[in-house]
């Protein structure tokens, strides 16, 4: 994982749009099945939207039926961290981007094989890179 990237909420407003900010900073979520990513299938890489680091690959990526886009594992290990979430009265396993800190959703142990995992993560987080041809 490249260096750690730290900036002040003012610079993370400037870059973001605010429904990125709100979710990637502020821990927010959007609506079930309103994300560009949920339903796509097309072959590539999904970024973070706010440092561009490499979290999860099409190849990984499965339709849960959640309406977010789901993925049994990150492109690298050390792709994503993991936090206990203990809000709106659950609890719950919080993914964010290592590199930036960014909120990207959560991760539940519902997926397919071969981990069992189910990475939910809202589009508003992630920044598509579709193969090259």
């Amino acid at each position: 994982m490249s260096e750690k990237i730290a900036k002040t909420d003012t610079q993370w407003r400037e870059q973001l749009t605010a429904e990125q900010f709100r979710v990637c900073r502020q821990q927010g979520t959007e609506p079930a099945f309103s994300g560009a990513y949920h339903a796509s299938k097309s072959p590539g890489q999904y970024r973070c939207v706010c440092c561009g680091a490499d979290l999860f690959s099409s190849a990984h990526k499965y339709d849960s039926g959640s309406g977010w886009p789901s993925f049994w594992q990150p492109s690298a290990a050390d792709a994503i961290g993991t936090e206990c979430d203990r809000s709106h009265g659950m609890v719950r396993t919080e993914v964010h981007c290592s590199r930036c800190g960014s909120h990207l959703g959560h991760v539940f142990p519902d997926g397919p094989e071969p981990t069992g995992l189910r990475y939910c993560i809202n589009s508003v987080s992630l920044d598509f890179q579709p193969d090259a041809d």
